[in-house]
């Protein structure tokens, strides 16, 4: 057996609907970074859940590399993690129609993220949209994946996947491995600088609100000096009382790795002007390297596909194992029976 059919696996994805953000690093890019070398790592760009909201195609296009450029801009490696598309894998979309037949649609329903995307996009409330966990299980489930790399937001979905996985392994046989949730004590979901009580997004129409991984050092010098704080004088870190300062600490935690207890011992008695200022010079420091590293891959389109095509394949190799076993199961007639 080969070292890296040994590893536990991990499974986890962005929707390519738009540029990168610091919550993508924050939540998902520099955990995955530190996982790929002690794990199995399947990072996919999941553009099929990405058509629940209605795109551009040339948009979707572009946004699909620029998303499998960042992934490399920010550290991890293809030699150590397998990166695709999502779309390039029917086995994905397969699943989720047999994984469909065993949700009830009672508990696809009381999903709060749909309530959620349903007021966002009252003009578009498709099937797709509901159906969403559905893909996400089947995402995580066709690679046998022990961990999920997920935020709060998404533990509802990770637990109908967990739901999911049991009742089909109890209906046949053990077929699925039932994953759980990996989840980082800080920075898993950094807020809005606009609105701190919503999670920053890149979707979000005020782009003051966002900082994004191409942003030049300018505009994020802007964003952080324009960044709502609270009605406080001292540096503290209180997320449910002070949530814009907090925010503000989080930011610095990431780019410089202090703890947050120390940068709130550095910082306590320091105006909120000169702790903005600190936390935008240490953010430039540390998104600097990303950006430019994120230009110069984004330019060769012609690695970028065949890094893509290389994914696609070696996903689909584990990704077709597990869905050939359930159609067996489930009493799917193929010529090799």
């Amino acid at each position: 057996m080969s070292q890296a059919s040994q590893r536990l696996t991990i499974f986890s994805g962005i929707q390519p609907s738009g540029m990168l953000t610091l919550g993508h690093i924050a939540g998902a890019l520099r955990n995955w970074v530190a996982l790929q070398y002690d794990y199995r790592c399947f990072f996919c760009i999941v553009d099929l859940h990405a058509l629940t909201v209605r795109q551009v195609p040339a948009n979707l296009r572009r946004w699909t590399l620029d998303c499998a450029a960042m992934y490399l801009a920010a550290g991890i490696d293809p030699a150590q993690a397998t990166i695709f598309v999502q779309s390039h894998v029917p086995a994905h979309a397969e699943l989720a129609w047999v994984l469909s037949t065993f949700t009830g649609f009672g508990e696809a329903s009381r999903m709060t993220q749909f309530k959620e995307k349903s007021e966002q996009h009252a003009h578009n409330v498709n099937v797709g949209l509901f159906a969403y966990p559905i893909l996400m299980a089947a995402d995580i489930l066709l690679y046998q994946t022990n961990l999920v790399p997920v935020g709060e937001d998404q533990k509802q979905h990770l637990e109908l996947t967990r739901d999911l996985a049991q009742r089909f392994n109890n209906a046949y046989s053990p077929t699925f491995t039932i994953p759980e949730p990996y989840i980082p004590k800080y920075g898993a979901r950094l807020m809005s600088l606009q609105d701190p009580r919503k999670k920053m997004s890149k979707s979000d129409p005020n782009h003051n609100a966002t900082i994004f991984l191409a942003d030049d050092n300018d505009a994020i010098r802007r964003k952080i000096q324009r960044a709502v704080t609270d009605s406080g004088t001292t540096i503290e870190y209180d997320p449910d009382n002070r949530p814009g300062i907090s925010n503000l600490i989080e930011i610095y935690h990431l780019a410089t790795g202090d703890p947050i207890e120390q940068i709130v011992e550095h910082y306590r008695t320091a105006s909120y002007a000169t702790f903005k200022a600190a936390v935008a010079d240490a953010l430039v420091a540390y998104l600097e390297p990303v950006r430019t590293r994120f230009f110069q891959i984004r330019d060769d389109e012609a690695f970028l596909a065949d890094l893509l095509v290389r994914g696609a394949r070696e996903a689909a190799q584990v990704a077709n194992r597990t869905l050939q076993k359930v159609y067996r199961k489930v009493g799917l007639w193929s010529p090799k029976d």
